[in-house]
């Protein structure tokens, strides 16, 4: 199997050095950067197939390179690896593009995991599915990452558009939260969190909220819709 390649960037240096050292004895090929500006240097500079990213960086904060290395790589998992552990954090750093979120001190064994289940899903999407998804009126192209309604481009981040394809992909069918959770943030999630409603909420402020026809519909007590019809 091809070595996968992961960069970290990580101004505590025991930490980085430390994660470097135990990703290595698991057969990753991995890069280290203490600050943020060199961390974007050579994220420009080699490939890789993800990246472990601390918010509170000299150069350049983490929310910031996080955006811009979404911008330039929109599959590329994203863990955000932090101490900073309220929900508007976190909502911040989903928001900035990370796929993950784990607060210091962590469980190595834990980061592993999260590791290992992102690059499979990342592995997973280039299985043949259909290119196209729909739902009445709205269109995702996973080709061009575009998603309209009615013709109108809708900007979604990479977590909103994550979100909307799983559901895309259930149409017509109820999807739990227990279910986004594990497909969409491939992890077990806190039952005390609400992020999930928080980006239900974004989604239908963004697809449904200037249109007549309302697609996302809450199952009370069973989890979210997205309905083709009103059957």
């Amino acid at each position: 199997m091809e070595e996968r390649r992961i960069l970290i960037i990580e101004d505590e240096r025991k930490i980085a050095d430390t994660l470097k050292f135990g990703l290595t004895e698991h057969g990753y090929h991995v890069e280290v950067a203490y600050d943020g500006n060199i961390g974007k240097r050579i994220f420009s500079a080699h490939e890789f197939d993800l990246i472990i990213l601390d918010i509170n960086l000299p150069g350049i904060n983490g929310y910031d390179l996080c955006k811009f290395i979404r911008q330039e790589n929109f599959k590329i998992p994203i863990i955000m690896l932090t101490s900073m552990s309220s929900l508007d954090d976190k909502v911040e750093g989903y928001e900035s593009g990370a796929d993950d979120y784990m607060i210091k001190p962590f469980e190595f064994k834990e980061l592993l995991l999260k590791i290992r289940a992102l690059l499979k899903h990342v592995l997973n999407q280039h299985l043949p599915v259909g290119n196209i998804l729909k739902a009445r009126d709205l269109i995702m192209n996973l080709d061009t990452m575009q998603v309209t309604r009615e013709g109108i481009k809708i900007n979604l981040t990479a977590k909103e558009f994550q979100l909307l394809e799983y559901m895309l992909r259930n149409k017509n069918r109820v999807v739990s939260r227990a279910d986004i959770a594990i497909n969409v943030w491939d992890t077990d999630f806190d039952s005390n969190t609400n992020v999930i409603d928080v980006y239900i909420s974004y989604l239908r402020n963004k697809i449904d909220k200037s249109f007549d026809e309302k697609l996302i519909q809450t199952q009370v007590g069973i989890g979210y819709i997205i309905k083709e019809n009103n059957n």
